[in-house]
């Protein structure tokens, strides 16, 4: 499945007028790229518009990423987690294919947008994001 990340232009624009979010909460959340056309680098603000709905193991609004690390590899800065998240399915599980990373100490300002194919998680079944490891290739990279 091919892993793609696009930072937010309101996040560019967050870290240009000097937000310090290390120790804000950031959350990732769940949508169907099909309903949600506007799940892309400008979007600046979450909105429940295109997520996945609150039933079968997944919550609108997403949960929190933990393990937060900020480095540089080959003159690309870059923002990762230590944790993939993950959400267990159940009843009939859900489906997703993309997901948005934002800071909901911001006034849910977005980070970055996901797209990682359509991804099922059936009943009893565990649905987990494998976010790239840190380094030049990470979720989040400045260059």
């Amino acid at each position: 499945m091919a892993f793609a990340a696009a930072v937010s232009d309101q996040f560019k624009q967050d870290m240009l007028n000097g937000r310090a979010f290390s120790s804000d909460t950031i959350k990732i959340a769940l949508g169907l790229q099909a309903s949600a056309t506007t799940w892309n680098a400008s979007l600046a603000t979450y909105t429940t518009t295109g997520e996945l709905a609150t039933s079968n193991g997944y919550t609108q609004g997403g949960i929190s990423l933990s393990g937060f690390t900020v480095g540089i590899s080959t003159n690309t800065a870059y923002l990762t987690w230590s944790s993939n998240p993950s959400w267990t399915a159940t009843g009939a599980g859900f489906t997703s294919d993309c997901a948005v990373i934002y800071d909901s100490s911001n006034s849910n300002h977005v980070l970055a947008v996901l797209s990682f194919g359509s991804t099922t998680a059936s009943g009893g079944g565990t649905f987990t994001v494998q976010l790239p490891a840190a380094g030049a290739s990470s979720t989040i990279t400045i260059s």
